[in-house]
């Protein structure tokens, strides 16, 4: 799409290098951070599955957290007796209740009491389980009170959203017989989906490294392999003739991560629904991009011919017919996908487009050597930790988190990850990895691959293999953390820099090939390699 520059191609960069950068499962998760205090204020804080019937007719399902006292939930909705639900009078709990509540689950509203006060008087009067509803969406964590030494509450205690309050009030209002069931579904050590997610990040980066070997006619490839003299500060790597490339500075990996933060920190603060529309638009804008490159080059390549048919169009000037049709094919998807993104399957749509995004921006933003990369990954690696982790001592959030989830938008994710469904898990939700936990690495791992070619490197004494394998190591430990800390989202950042920048170096240190890497394309290139 010759109508888009290279300044449209360094925003999409930025505007894709500045997006997320970690791995998570996009369900809700509880931080279990409050020790147990007394055996009976012990219960681990488990998502509770709340199945409703409204005169024998079923309704929507609401999901709850138990509280940390009273008994637990069994896994199965078949285990728990079909009650029906009655609120207490009061609505807070907080006193004997008017209505007969023995052998219903009783409903009373968040307030004027402790939490476990409402559960006794509950109890006492007979009934088999406590619904406490919230006055907001969140989960919040019923914790047990400062003198729990004496706690004793043998029934099930479960907090439930407003939207599910009001939709039993509401049945409940008209005179419906409302009846309900409580389990708590074990969530499996491993979904395969985090496998095929795994895969689809390593195979985006090798396939974004090694494209323009896919895409490189013999015509084309053999300027590629009249290598210029090693000690020259034009390599192999700069003979892209076809292609306008950004190079990556030291400054401009600096200014890459201060922008991402900045541009993090004002998606936290004023996201809104114009401002989602905004991103994904530019989202699309990327995507369209990114697939009409990949097709295109991916046609030419096996097919050169094709591209040579034109057409003289307003605006766009003079274009290929394969060229326009492409377009024409990737701007009807972006726009299918934006007007169908919260459907179950779009996913797939997000998927293919940011792919094509990935791959197009590795083909255009390069790094020129080790130093340089060094840089930018140093300080990727710390925006990932801190805004992942040690934000929340600044913002009460996870910064990264909310806004990747839209906890600031009603819960509407933002385009800029790869995701896929949990399938075997009941509690659904997806696992996702953010663009920049591909794009950073894939910036060293691209240069490797390069660099081996431009060195004719074989298998052996190649970088690039070794990468490939560094990144995928890295991501694998980064869903091993995410399952130990019970799916709170992960820096991934955190586990591939060091599996991916530490590799090379200690590659390069062993070789003594760590000063041409460190200072490959410049006049002190193979000067005194260091000797491991």
């Amino acid at each position: 799409m010759a109508s888009l520059s290279l300044s449209l191609l360094r925003l999409i960069v930025l505007f894709s290098v500045i997006g997320l950068s970690f791995a998570a499962s996009s369900d809700v998760t509880l931080d279990d951070d409050t020790p147990p205090k007394t055996p009976f204020c012990s219960n681990p804080y488990k998502l509770v599955k709340v199945k409703n019937w409204a005169d024998g007719k079923a309704g929507d399902t609401f999901v709850g957290v138990n509280a940390r006292f009273g008994s637990l939930l069994p896994t199965h909705s078949k285990d728990f007796v079909k009650s029906p639900a009655v609120f207490t009078n009061p609505l807070n709990g907080c006193s004997a209740s008017s209505t007969k509540l023995t052998g219903s689950i009783a409903l009373s509203v968040r307030g004027e009491c402790d939490f476990s006060t409402k559960a006794q008087i509950a109890e006492s009067a007979g009934a088999i389980a406590l619904l406490v509803i919230n006055d907001k969406e969140d989960l919040y964590k019923m914790v047990c009170p400062e003198n729990s030494t004496a706690l004793n509450i043998s029934i099930p205690v479960v907090m439930i959203p407003k939207s599910g309050g009001d939709t039993l009030n509401n049945s409940i209002a008209v005179g419906r017989r409302v009846e309900l069931v409580l389990y708590s579904p074990k969530r499996p050590v491993v979904d395969f989906s985090v496998a095929l997610l795994w895969l689809m990040a390593v195979g985006t980066l090798t396939c974004a490294s090694l494209w323009a070997d896919f895409t490189t006619t013999e015509e084309t490839d053999e300027p590629y392999n009249e290598l210029t003299p090693k000690g020259s500060s034009k390599s192999a790597m700069d003979n892209d003739d076809e292609k306008e490339t950004l190079d990556i500075n030291a400054k401009g990996a600096v200014v890459f991560v201060l922008t991402a933060s900045t541009f993090l920190v004002l998606l936290y603060f004023f996201m809104s629904s114009w401002f989602i529309w905004v991103l994904i638009i530019l989202f699309c804008i990327g995507g369209i991009e990114g697939m009409h490159n990949c097709i295109v080059s991916l046609t030419l390549s096996k097919c050169r011919n094709c591209g040579k048919k034109t057409l003289n169009l307003p605006l766009l000037g003079e274009i290929s017919v394969l060229s326009f049709v492409v377009l024409l094919f990737c701007v009807a998807f972006a726009i299918f996908w934006a007007a169908t993104r919260k459907a179950s399957y779009a996913w797939i749509g997000q998927d293919v487009l940011g792919i094509s995004l990935i791959i197009t921006v590795l083909q255009v933003a390069r790094l020129p050597n080790i130093r340089v990369a060094t840089i930018l990954l140093c300080c990727a690696f710390v925006y990932d930790i801190f805004w992942v982790f040690l934000s929340p001592l600044m913002f009460k959030d996870s910064v990264m988190i909310a806004v990747a989830r839209g906890d600031k938008n009603g819960g509407e994710a933002m385009p800029m990850l790869l995701r896929i469904p949990r399938t075997f898990d009941p509690w659904g939700g997806y696992d996702m990895v953010g663009f920049g936990d591909v794009l950073f690495p894939g910036l060293l791992v691209s240069f490797t691959h390069r660099y081996d070619k431009a060195n004719k490197k074989g298998f052996s004494r190649a970088y690039f293999p070794w990468l490939v394998g560094g990144y995928g190591l890295g991501l694998f430990l980064t869903y091993m953390g995410l399952y130990i800390m019970d799916g709170h989202g992960q820096p991934a950042l955190l586990y591939l820099v060091p599996c991916t920048l530490g590799l090379t170096v200690i590659l390069g240190s062993i070789r003594g090939e760590l000063r041409d890497l460190w200072n490959y394309g410049t006049s002190e290139s193979r000067e005194a390699p260091v000797v491991a």
